[in-house]
């Protein structure tokens, strides 16, 4: 049975209860996550051919250094990277490297930093250069699918209705959603209670409350939803290479809906304005 717990006097540490944070709870969050959408809107200007992921990866570090942020991926489970960068067929966990970017890849970057004890946590799809029309529409189609699953959080729904919000979209748009990860509860945790699925039932799931903080992440494939991981043990990809992207916010539950907060400080945070940065 699912239990609530003042996010105060809740162990730091995933309980499988969830967590419900105050106000002062969410400006902590605010912070953070607004430090992570700022450094998302610097890398808009340095994603570009011949750049490498691990020049982005050695940015988001100094950029969260220069800011008093760790990022949290940073020695997390053997991981020993400050970003995780996802190019074309990789779905996420896409590790930096030295290998340059090319024309017409598209990146995912996902960040998070901790702030003051707080996580804030983002990811965004970047074009490198000109990019073909399919990657193009595969970006619009994964980033409405995620504004549709944070029009769904609204309190007394079942965390359901934000799969059911994106999967109804996404496969309408003969595009596929990745079933092997999901979003996740986030604050004083990098990852904590509940898991956020983006696919199923309306009436799935449990009810979402004032006071909740989860990230909505959804993997969107332009083939099959099918996914490997790699003997690195992080990269997942497409098993039948196909392209695949994905955007992430972190949101709150307020009492009459919800509060994103990772939104970009410069507008930049939806498909085609990177590249115009």
């Amino acid at each position: 049975m699912v239990t609530y717990q003042d996010a105060t006097l809740a162990p730091l540490k995933n309980t499988g209860q969830i967590r419900l944070y105050d106000e002062a709870s969410f400006e902590g969050m605010r912070k953070a996550c607004q430090l992570t959408a700022r450094a998302l809107d610097e890398l808009a200007s340095r994603v570009a051919p011949g750049v490498t992921t691990d020049e982005i990866d050695r940015f988001v570090f100094e950029f969260g250094m220069d800011h008093g942020a760790l990022p949290a991926t940073l020695n997390y489970r053997g991981y020993t990277k400050s970003s995780c960068t996802s190019i074309n067929h990789v779905v996420c966990h896409g590790i930096p490297d030295a290998k340059p970017l090319r024309e017409g890849d598209v990146v995912n970057i996902d960040v998070t930093y901790i702030l003051d004890g707080w996580h804030g946590d983002s990811s965004r799809m970047y074009p490198v250069g000109r990019i073909k029309r399919a990657a193009e529409r595969l970006l619009e189609v994964t980033h409405e699918s995620m504004m549709r699953g944070i029009a769904a959080v609204v309190p007394g729904a079942r965390t359901g209705a934000i799969g059911a919000a994106i999967q109804s979209f996404a496969e309408a748009e003969r595009c596929s959603v990745v079933r092997d990860f999901c979003g996740h509860g986030v604050g004083r945790l990098f990852h904590d209670a509940p898991n956020i699925l983006h696919y199923g039932s309306r009436n799935e799931g449990v009810e979402m409350r004032p006071g909740m903080i989860f990230t909505i992440e959804p993997m969107i494939n332009l083939g099959r939803p099918h996914v490997k991981v790699l003997s690195d043990g992080w990269t997942a990809v497409t098993r039948d290479r196909s392209l695949s992207a994905q955007y992430e916010h972190t949101v709150g539950v307020t009492d009459t809906g919800c509060e994103i907060f990772t939104l970009s400080p410069g507008g930049l945070d939806r498909p085609g304005l990177p590249e115009a940065a």
